[in-house]
């Protein structure tokens, strides 16, 4: 009897990774896959590749914004609930999309809906992982699969967009999104929760509206470095007409950083203020308190920028230097795409013979060695095999080191606590993303996108290498776990 109900229970944790994982496969392939298919888009809606860009943009602001709020309203409205709930948004913003006429419509459907589903739906899948499974060691099998499939979805975004729009039309790739959207609704049967506490937590609005305002601030400033680099303003900033920063004077990126900051900083001091009243607030302060978990956030932020960067700066080099198609490019990826799922299906195994710090190292060492790789094998008339070393080596690293954090992260934290650390955690993600493909971008950006001889393409690498390399440097301050004290520890970090 006891080994048949083991069964069942073991059962009964592993019924809900299915749509978990399409879900998080779902938003990020929505997040490449659009980027193959700007000009497509751009004609049939009659307006222009900056139009589509902006909508891109509004989507990325818009998760950034309600990440944090978005896992909150798990404590207050459910897990199981706010996933279904972003799931349904989700599909309605894909439909939308796909019957868009305009770029308003485009925006409304992919940049809101899309980037509002996608921010009450995620945090749910990371949190539901952590309280079904009790131990770091059989988290890190399910953390695996999820991240394998945000993994294999960013990947694949650009080869499975770009073979839809080219065989059938953009709309298509949006369509299929519904249609995945609504086999996880019905997926989704599976998932069982436990009962919202009573009573109720109250949501903290003003919390939510500073800490989106400084959010987007923050990611406003990163995507304006495309236009006016870092440091030199390479344009004339205006407000209104006016000349705020003429060009060649500081970057105006820099003002949105600081104002970023000023609302970051406010939202701090509301939550001291709120917390010693004893009033509910957004995100507990104690969620900064766990030195492991915030050198956990600080690596899933370097592992994030550099994926993401990296898949952007490769991708520009095949199509501008070897003019390669989407569909080659995403085919030339592939390795990478392997090595993130193999190394992802591994996770479980990995834990059980190794630390989640040693992990995270590990995998830094693996994603650097194959970004050197591809520094010093990639030419532009050098047979484009020589990419499949360094692709390969960055993929297995890639995804080692994005379950191990994922994992580090959650488990440093009880049950009770999930909410709100979900919530930061993805935000923080996020941002990394963000933060790569604009550092990457704007490097383009400022030679040119000539990539003629490639230098400009290692020039970019070399950069996103340096922020791996600070990455490593964090995972080595990570605490050193103790040796698991049971099958039902929360965590074993000191």
């Amino acid at each position: 009897m006891g080994t048949a109900e083991s069964t069942l229970a073991s059962r009964a944790a592993r019924a809900p990774i299915l749509p978990l994982a399409l879900a998080q496969f779902v938003c990020s392939f929505a997040g490449t896959s659009t980027n193959v298919a700007i000009t497509p888009i751009a004609k049939d809606l009659g307006t222009t590749v900056s139009g589509v860009q902006t909508a891109i943009t509004v989507f990325t602001l818009t998760m950034a914004a309600l990440m944090i709020p978005g896992s909150k309203l798990t404590d207050i409205l459910g897990r199981k609930r706010c996933f279904v709930l972003g799931l349904f948004i989700y599909g309605a913003g894909a439909l939308l999309t796909s019957l868009a006429q305009g770029l308003p419509a485009m925006i409304t459907g992919y940049s809101l809906l899309e980037g509002v589903g996608s921010a009450l739906l995620i945090p749910p899948v990371y949190i539901l992982v952590t309280v079904s499974h009790r131990d770091v060691r059989s988290r890190a099998k399910f953390f695996g699969i999820v991240s394998g499939a945000g993994g294999l979805g960013a990947a694949a975004g650009p080869l499975v967009g770009g073979l839809i729009t080219s065989s059938i039309s953009w709309r298509a790739t949006f369509g299929l999104q519904l249609v995945l959207v609504l086999l996880i609704v019905w997926l989704a049967r599976s998932i069982t929760d436990t009962p919202v506490a009573r009573p109720r937590p109250t949501f903290d609005v003003e919390g939510a509206v500073l800490s989106a305002a400084g959010l987007v601030l923050v990611v406003i400033g990163l995507l304006e470095t495309r236009t006016y680099g870092w440091f030199v303003s390479r344009a004339d900033f205006s407000i209104g007409g006016v000349v705020i920063l003429p060009k060649g004077s500081m970057s105006p990126v820099w003002l949105y950083f600081a104002a970023g900051a000023a609302f970051l900083v406010w939202f701090l001091g509301h939550l001291r203020r709120r917390e010693r009243r004893g009033r509910a607030v957004l995100v507990s302060l104690r969620m900064f308190s766990r030195r492991a978990a915030n050198l956990g956030m600080a690596t899933q932020f370097a592992q994030w920028m550099s994926m993401q960067g990296c898949f952007f700066v490769v991708s520009v080099y095949l199509q501008q230097v070897r003019h390669f198609d989407a569909i080659t490019t995403g085919l030339i990826l592939t390795p990478a795409t392997a090595g993130i799922l193999a190394s992802s299906a591994a996770a479980q195994r990995l834990a059980s013979r190794r630390t989640q710090r040693t992990l995270i190292i590990a995998g830094f060492v693996l994603a650097s060695s194959g970004m050197l790789l591809l520094l010093v094998l990639v030419r532009p008339h050098n047979d484009i095999l020589l990419t499949v070393p360094g692709t390969l080596a960055f993929g297995l690293g890639v995804g080692v080191m994005l379950t191990a954090s994922v994992n580090l992260v959650q488990s440093a934290f009880p049950a009770r606590d999930q909410g709100e650390i979900s919530g930061l955690s993805r935000s923080v993600s996020n941002l990394g993303s963000t933060f790569g493909t604009a550092m990457a971008g704007s490097v383009l950006v400022a030679a040119g996108i000539h990539l003629k001889d490639g230098r400009d393409f290692g020039a970019a690498l070399l950069v996103l290498l340096v922020f791996t390399l600070l990455g490593l440097a964090a995972a080595v301050f990570i605490p050193r776990e103790r040796a698991a004290t049971g099958a039902t520890a929360l965590t074993h970090i000191e």
